[in-house]
């Protein structure tokens, strides 16, 4: 029993050898002449040749290191913001910064995308003013707004008057005034459109206005809304003319 482990052990000497040895041939052994292991950040020992595709980096020079010899950071050019309200309001003014506190408190509010949904309100609280139509401007006005656009209409179909309207567009949008009280922000925008209009009796005949001749209106419009509402939609808080 004692004799066959002995061989055992003899024969696994031998394979380890035998392992050892091959691998040795193999992989080879350090002469001291490595090539080492590749550094991206190295420069290279080969010179670049006319046809290699190779961008050149800027040194730095002398006045990019410090007394301690280790490289300090560069000089920048300082970084500047784009006016956020270019085209909308003057930068640095008190209605750009308004807006600005407008936008930290609802992120949704974009002054343009506001603009373009005034203009659109605009055209059919007129219209539908004109019109006499209650169910289109009961939405977009405030409830004081709305029982005095609804007196006037009362007024006319009690007198058997009509208002004969052409609205031809809105040639101006401005937003001129801004606050922000709580969580209530409001917007006032100066309009300029031109239309045809007049109001006729219960016997059609012109009492006020001209229906052809085209004329300009500049009124001053206020919308409001409540920013942490759910409703996304601004709502004509007052209105007015401008001087």
């Amino acid at each position: 029993m004692g004799e066959s482990s002995i061989l055992i052990n003899l024969i696994l000497l031998v394979v380890a050898v035998g392992v050892f040895l091959k691998l040795r041939s193999v992989l080879g052994r350090r002469t001291g002449h490595e090539r080492p292991p590749f550094d991206p950040y190295s420069a290279s020992e080969k010179p670049a040749r006319a046809d290699d595709k190779v961008v050149s980096l800027p040194q730095r020079g002398r006045a990019d290191t410090d007394d301690s010899g280790i490289d300090a950071y560069p000089q920048r050019e300082p970084y500047v913001v784009k006016n956020r309200w270019e085209g909308i309001a003057p930068e640095g003014s008190p209605l750009a910064q308004t807006l600005t506190e407008i936008a930290l408190a609802d992120r949704r509010f974009d002054a343009e995308a506001f603009l373009s949904g005034a203009r659109i309100a605009y055209e059919m609280i007129v219209n539908g003013f004109a019109k006499g139509d209650r169910k289109a401007l009961q939405p977009l006005l405030d409830e004081n707004v709305y029982k005095s656009f609804e007196g006037v209409i009362a007024g006319r179909e009690a007198r058997g008057e009509q208002v004969e309207q052409n609205f031809i567009g809105i040639t101006k949008s401005q937003i001129s005034g801004a606050a922000l009280e709580g969580k209530r922000a409001r917007l006032t925008i100066n309009f300029t459109s031109e239309l045809t209009a007049c109001t006729k009796n219960k016997d059609g005949i012109v009492i006020e206005g001209d229906p052809v001749t085209i004329r300009q209106v500049n009124d001053v419009w206020t919308f409001e809304r409540d920013l942490k509402a759910s409703d996304p939609n601004w709502r004509l808080v007052a209105t007015g003319a401008a001087d």
